[in-house]
């Protein structure tokens, strides 16, 4: 198997960014998901609610952080802020601290999704644990929604596709089909040469010289119907298809009531926890299955 896709996501729910390497950290790749979009409620704020999100474009370096939205034009600005107004925040009840950064840098990001908000970054001394369920060496996660990476393999894809067009063809919507591409699901490793949903069952992999060891398969939300160029919701798919035979109860019928999930929860991908802190994984590394 080869590693044919590294993608980040330096602020949740922004546009993601392809690279040709990225260095493994204790929260994830680096620079992924460090900052997250706020409201007045100090709620993260997700495609979920705000699907324009999607269509805000993200650079960064080692000094800067850059973002760009039509009509806007592109921001720069420092990795970290200034201000030293540290929020206690929560994704998904998840405890969590993040920095907020300057008035004039949080106007530019409500002009830009249509809703005051403030943008925030996760400190390097800010901790934010993932679940105890699966949490075995005082692990930790960015502002991810609860796992540091997420593995999908290519041929997962091709199936879910396959699946959808035999759908649309029986409805005699062929004129409507168009296959699903991999950014609906926002995966950091994307890999080649599985069997479609291989990544349910693997419990650690080697990519490179890396070793990741998996969590619970990802459980997918109204956000995969988010067309990622246009930044609108774009129909029932994948959650339609995905929900006639990837449910929870069908995919994983052993271990899904161990993992915590319900019967009932689509799931596509797998969450993964990085054993090899600082390595870097590159495209075209051989990946292999250690357990």
């Amino acid at each position: 198997m080869k590693l044919t896709e590294i993608n980040i996501f330096p602020i949740k729910s922004l546009k993601g960014i392809s690279v040709e390497s990225a260095a493994v950290e204790p929260r994830g790749l680096r620079n992924d998901r460090r900052w997250m979009l706020i409201d007045g409620s100090q709620t993260f704020m997700t495609q979920r609610d705000f699907p324009r999100m999607a269509t805000i474009n993200v650079g960064v370096d080692d000094e800067l952080l850059y973002v760009t939205a039509d009509g806007f034009g592109t921001l720069e600005l420092p990795l970290m802020p200034e201000t030293g107004d540290r929020r206690q925040l929560e994704v998904w009840g998840n405890p969590c601290e993040g920095e907020a950064y300057e008035a004039v840098i949080n106007e530019w990001f409500s002009d830009a999704v249509g809703e005051p908000c403030e943008l925030v970054y996760m400190p390097d001394d800010a901790r934010r644990g993932i679940s105890e369920l699966f949490n075995q060496n005082d692990e930790i996660v960015s502002f991810a929604d609860g796992y540091p990476l997420l593995v999908i393999g290519e041929a997962s894809l091709a199936d879910l596709n396959t699946h959808i067009l035999t759908s649309e063809r029986e409805a005699g919507r062929l004129a409507d089909y168009r296959p699903l591409p991999m950014n609906r699901f926002r995966p950091n490793i994307v890999v080649d040469g599985s069997e479609p949903f291989a990544e349910d069952h693997w419990k650690r992999i080697r990519v490179g010289d890396a070793i990741f060891r998996s969590t619970k398969p990802c459980a997918r939300c109204v956000m995969t119907t988010v067309d990622q160029a246009r930044g609108e919701f774009d129909g029932k798919e994948p959650l339609k298809t995905l929900a006639s035979y990837r449910s929870a109860q069908h995919a994983i019928p052993d271990t899904y009531e161990s993992l915590g999930m319900s019967a009932s929860a689509v799931l596509f991908g797998q969450n993964l926890v990085g054993e090899s802190i600082g390595a870097t994984i590159k495209v075209g590394d051989e990946v292999s299955v250690i357990e």
